[in-house]
């Protein structure tokens, strides 16, 4: 049987990842704010597996809250803004299969995931560990690189896939493990590789920070 994720969280079956879910949401009250730290990331990862997390995070995600469904016979998690507004999502649509369009997605992130790890080992080399936006240094096992200083990593990535066609022009190899999909085309991959590498603008920040700013 496959294994299922949150984020980097892994799952043996479908119903264990809903249960996690649940378990965060039985252990707080309606109205009450998500104030354990592991509880809010997995609520995080779990908001950003939405096609549609941009629009939703917006300005970033500084808390959540729980809050009664639409019909008011359970609990769903809300996201505060940073900005003080709300908005409600359903875990439950989170948790069905992923739609081509988020397979593509999470692939073109896999596929320039070494330009990432040759830019943190560049940042990491000279000591200059440091949060770009105010100084702060940072550990080597709390760095997360973002997008913070240029276009989001998801107009880069649709910016591509409307030249190349739309998602149904780029096909898949099937998921060994999670995010390990590739593109089949291999001459389109390099074009990936370097439209990325032409228009990412890179930067470091602690994972945390990064979590609570605007999806990229």
């Amino acid at each position: 049987m496959p294994e299922v994720w949150i984020g980097p969280r892994r799952y043996a079956t479908k119903k264990d990842r809903k249960e996690a879910v649940q378990a965060i949401l039985d252990r707080y009250s309606l109205g009450q704010d998500v104030d354990q730290e592991d509880d809010d990331l997995l609520l995080r990862d779990l908001l950003d597996m939405r096609p549609d997390a941009a629009e939703k995070v917006g300005p970033g995600v500084d808390r959540f809250r729980i809050i009664p469904t639409l019909r008011g016979h359970h609990k769903g998690p809300e996201a505060v803004r940073a900005d003080g507004s709300k908005v409600a999502y359903s875990y439950q649509k989170r948790l069905d299969a992923p739609t081509h369009r988020q397979r593509v997605l999470a692939a073109m992130r896999t596929e320039i995931q070494e330009q990432v790890n040759a830019y943190y080992e560049s940042r990491k080399a000279p000591h200059t560990l440091v949060y770009d936006e105010s100084g702060q240094p940072l550990a080597s096992d709390d760095t997360h690189v973002s997008y913070f200083h240029g276009p989001r990593f998801h107009d880069i990535a649709m910016e591509f896939v409307q030249a190349a066609g739309g998602f149904d022009a780029v096909d898949l190899t099937a998921e060994k493990a999670r995010g390990l999909a590739l593109f089949t085309d291999r001459a389109l991959a390099e074009r990936w590789h370097a439209h990325h590498q032409e228009h990412a603008v890179l930067g470091v920040s602690s994972a945390k920070e990064n979590l609570c700013r605007p999806r990229v």
